[in-house]
C-alpha cells in the first residue's frame, strides 16, 4: 500500500473528516473520525503535510499534529472553497482541502501559539465589553433625556447623569424611572472595571514582550494596537512585503481593473477589521495633531492631508504604518524617525 504524503482535513466539534492521497495523487484515505479517534489516528500516521482550514479550533489542532511530527498548513476558507467540486459536504470540503494545501500559489496562516491566542482573547473580550458599556451608556443618556436630562457626550461625562440618579431628593426623576436607571448604571460600573482590568492586563504583556515594545515606537501605534498586532501576526515572513501585509488587513482600494484599465475603489470589508480599526484610529490621532501643530518634518502627510479627504488620508496612513510595522517586525529595529525636512 502506498504511504500517505499529504491529508486534507474538515474540522468539526465532534465528527472530522479526513481524505488522504499519495505521492501520485491517489486516494488512500477517506473517513469520518469522532473527536477521540484525531489524535490516535495521526500518532499512526508517518509524518506528512496535513491542510486545515483556518477556523476557531484550528490552531489548536495544529499545534498537537506538530507535535507529532506533521507538518500543518492552515489555509483561509475562502482560498480553499473553488477546490470544492459539485455538492458541499464533508467528504468533498476534505477532500478540496488537500488539493488546495498542495498548491505551489496557495497562501497559508501561520500557526498562532497558545499564549497570541490568549492574548487576542483579551482584545476580543476588551473589545466585547467596551460595546456593551457603549450601549448601556447610550441607554441611560436616552431615558434620562426624556426627561430633559441630558450631559456632554464622552463617558467620563455620564458621571453627571449617574450624580442626578443616586440624588433621591432630585424630583426630575420619578421613582420608578430611577429604580431602572440605578440598574443600569450598576451594570454601566461593573463594565468599567472589568475593561480597566482587562486594558492592565494588555499593557502587563506588551511590558514583557519585546517586539510588542518595538511596534510602539511607530507613531499612532499604542499598547492596545501594538500588542494586538504582535498577537497577530505570528510570522512576519508570511508577507512578501509590507504592502502584502497592508492588502492582508484590508488596508487597500477594492478593484475591478479590466483590458489595461486600473479602477479602484473604496477599501473592502475583507480582512483584519479589528487591526484596520485600530490602525486607522491611530492615524487619525496622527492627523488631528497634526492640523493642529503642522508637519513641517513629515512634508508628504501634509501634501495628502491638503489634497484628500480626512479619512481618505487616514486610510493611506494606516496603510503606511502596516508596512513600517511589517519592516521592524522583519528586521527586529525600532523605528526610525525621518530626518526634518527644512524649507517645507
Amino acid at each position: 500500500m502506498n504511504e500517505v504524503i499529504t491529508i486534507g482535513v474538515d474540522l468539526a466539534k465532534n465528527v472530522f473528516q479526513v481524505h488522504g492521497v499519495d505521492a501520485e495523487g491517489a486516494v488512500i484515505v477517506v473517513r469520518q473520525l469522532r473527536r477521540a479517534q484525531v489524535l490516535p489516528f495521526f500518532r499512526k500516521q508517518p509524518p506528512c503535510l496535513v491542510g486545515m482550514e483556518a477556523c476557531a479550533t484550528a490552531h489548536h489542532w495544529a499545534r498537537q499534529l506538530i507535535e507529532l511530527g506533521h507538518e500543518v498548513k492552515l489555509m483561509p476558507p475562502n482560498y480553499v472553497k473553488p477546490y470544492v467540486k459539485r455538492n458541499k459536504n464533508d467528504a468533498a470540503d476534505a477532500a478540496a482541502i488537500c488539493e488546495a494545501v498542495s498548491r505551489p500559489t496557495m497562501r497559508f496562516v501561520a500557526v498562532k501559539s497558545a499564549e497570541q491566542q490568549s492574548v487576542l482573547m483579551l482584545h476580543r473580550t476588551r473589545e466585547l465589553l467596551v460595546r456593551q458599556r457603549t450601549m448601556l451608556v447610550n441607554a441611560i443618556r436616552a431615558h434620562m433625556a426624556e426627561f430633559g436630562i441630558v450631559a456632554p457626550v464622552g463617558i467620563p461625562r455620564v458621571k453627571e447623569l449617574f450624580a442626578v440618579i443616586a440624588d433621591a431628593g432630585d424630583e426630575r426623576l420619578p421613582a420608578i424611572a430611577r429604580a431602572c436607571l440605578e440598574g443600569l448604571a450598576k451594570q454601566f460600573m461593573s463594565l468599567h472595571e472589568e475593561i480597566a482590568i482587562a486594558e492592565r492586563r494588555i499593557h502587563a504583556w506588551h511590558r514583557s514582550s519585546a517586539v510588542s515594545q518595538r511596534l510602539e515606537t511607530i507613531p499612532g501605534i499604542g499598547p492596545i494596537s501594538a500588542t494586538a498586532l504582535a498577537a497577530t501576526i505570528t510570522d512576519p515572513s508570511v508577507f512578501r512585503s509590507g504592502r502584502e501585509l497592508a492588502a492582508w488587513i484590508g488596508l487597500v482600494p477594492r478593484q475591478n481593473s479590466t483590458g489595461g484599465k486600473e479602477r479602484l475603489g473604496r477599501i473592502s470589508k475583507q480582512g483584519d477589521q479589528y487591526l484596520r480599526w485600530l490602525l486607522v484610529a491611530g492615524a487619525m490621532t496622527i492627523i488631528r495633531h497634526a492640523k493642529r501643530r503642522g508637519t513641517s518634518n513629515l512634508p508628504w502627510l501634509a501634501k495628502l492631508i491638503t489634497s484628500k479627504p480626512t479619512k481618505v488620508a487616514a486610510v493611506a496612513l494606516a496603510n503606511k504604518m502596516a508596512r513600517i510595522a511589517w519592516a521592524l517586525l522583519r528586521t527586529g529595529q525600532d523605528y526610525q524617525k525621518p530626518a526634518l525636512t527644512h524649507g517645507t
